[in-house]
């Protein structure tokens, strides 16, 4: 299936900076209300289901003999439909 890139927003940030934002994401999530991105004069609006799919991904890009980029993405994931995710696996725990 082809990828959209509805929104996209990439920037240096403080540690601190980027624990405020998950933290108004957690918010968000938490209370059942809608997330609205912002950047410049971009903006996209989303309203994840009760249940979405969460995704974790821990990578390392770059060649194999040598230092590469590393990478902990964060992905809620759900259907436009409006149908909740099903997602399998075992129970995520961060440390």
């Amino acid at each position: 299936m082809p990828e959209e890139v509805l929104f996209k927003s990439e920037s240096d940030q403080s540690q601190e900076e980027i624990a405020a934002y998950l933290r108004r994401v957690a918010d968000k999530l938490e209370q059942g209300d809608a997330i609205t991105l912002k950047s410049g004069s971009e903006s996209v609006t989303m309203e994840p289901p009760a249940r979405p799919t969460f995704e974790v991904k821990a990578e390392r890009e770059g060649p194999t003999n040598g230092p590469g980029e590393l990478s902990i993405e964060f992905e809620l994931e759900w259907d436009e439909n409006g149908s909740e995710g099903d997602g399998e696996g075992g129970q995520l725990e961060i440390e």
